[in-house]
């Protein structure tokens, strides 16, 4: 369920840090515990975890705030993500860790109801938004293919190269073809679909709403057409995802229930030589406006996934930096 959309409120300087836990059981459940009465947020589902106190790491004080909370020691292990959310008093940054260990028996010390929570069934609960991020870290796929043109290249080439991509693991595919001719690219995307399918690949179409419906596949909107709609254009069953350039656009593709978005450039990319990237600060900034997952784009690939995730980034989306012919020239 999509946060309501607000007017942009002035953004606060309170900056309050947070860190929280992914705590597994030995059936791979996942422990969500629910804010108490009296708390902001009350009543909604989080990662358990708490504030961080000055001079304290991110690991002594989510061992502490598990030990206090849940009753549980813990050896904190990597990093999943690094949520920044502004909320209308403060700005949240949620650290997000995976758990190597942890002993104990797991209670609600402080009144908290508990849950263990199979992971495809998290995104049924309720949370605040700073926490809904980390169920698509947790789920969802770190890289976002973006298919180049065809171009003059024979088709087979091009359908070749997105098996050689789906083989190493691309799991989320958006087909982009600009100034393809409508024949052959319709003809080209029935080919990929069947492909990505065969391999377990989400897979959305950039810009073509019929052709989405028509193939039961999803749809990644361009940022003018956010204007276009003031619906979701696609039933909930099918992905749908937009780019967006700035906190309006983001709230806006919200307002749409878009599953994700991508946002950038990052860095001045070889398409748009003479544009300067926003850099990972101004990816933060419009990270804080809305509960999406989102990928970070511009000049970016696997190499960029540790950055993207602590900058609350889904993960990355790129055309070079993914597509394994353009991966294979550059290292050439």
């Amino acid at each position: 369920m999509s946060d309501p959309i607000a007017a942009p409120s002035p953004r606060s300087e309170r900056v309050v840090e947070v860190v929280a836990g992914v705590i597994r059981d030995a059936r791979g459940r996942i422990l969500l515990t629910r804010r108490t009465e009296g708390r902001d947020l009350a009543g909604l589902w989080e990662f358990p975890g708490g504030k961080r106190e000055a001079g304290e790491s991110p690991e002594a004080a989510l061992q502490r705030e598990l030990h206090e909370e849940l009753g549980i020691d813990c050896e904190v292990g990597a990093a999943l993500i690094d949520v920044p959310q502004a909320y209308p008093d403060k700005r949240l940054r949620l650290d997000v860790r995976e758990l190597k260990h942890w002993r104990g028996s797991v209670r609600g010390r402080e009144g908290q109801a508990l849950v263990w929570v199979p992971p495809a069934k998290l995104a049924r609960y309720q949370m605040p938004p700073a926490d809904r991020p980390v169920v698509a870290a947790l789920l969802q796929p770190d890289r976002y293919l973006v298919t180049p043109a065809p171009g003059g290249a024979d088709d087979a080439r091009w359908l070749a190269a997105l098996e050689r991509a789906l083989a190493a693991g691309a799991r989320r595919i958006q087909l982009r073809a600009p100034d393809t001719a409508p024949e052959r690219w319709r003809a080209l995307v029935a080919a990929a679909v069947q492909r990505c399918r065969a391999a377990g690949a989400e897979v959305l179409i950039n810009g073509d709403v019929e052709l989405a419906l028509a193939l039961s596949v999803g749809l990644h909107l361009r940022a003018a057409q956010l204007r276009e709609h003031t619906r979701r254009p696609l039933p909930a069953e099918l992905p749908l995802a937009a780019s967006c350039h700035d906190a309006d656009e983001l709230r806006s593709a919200q307002a749409l229930a878009c599953d994700f978005a991508v946002v950038g450039a990052i860095r001045a990319t070889p398409s748009h030589p003479g544009a300067a990237g926003i850099g990972w600060d101004g990816f933060a900034a419009l990270r804080e406006a809305v509960s999406l997952p989102i990928y970070a784009i511009g000049g970016l690939g696997p190499g960029d996934i540790a950055a993207a995730r602590a900058h609350g980034a889904q993960g990355v989306a790129a055309i070079r930096g993914l597509w394994p012919d353009a991966v294979a020239e550059a290292a050439a």
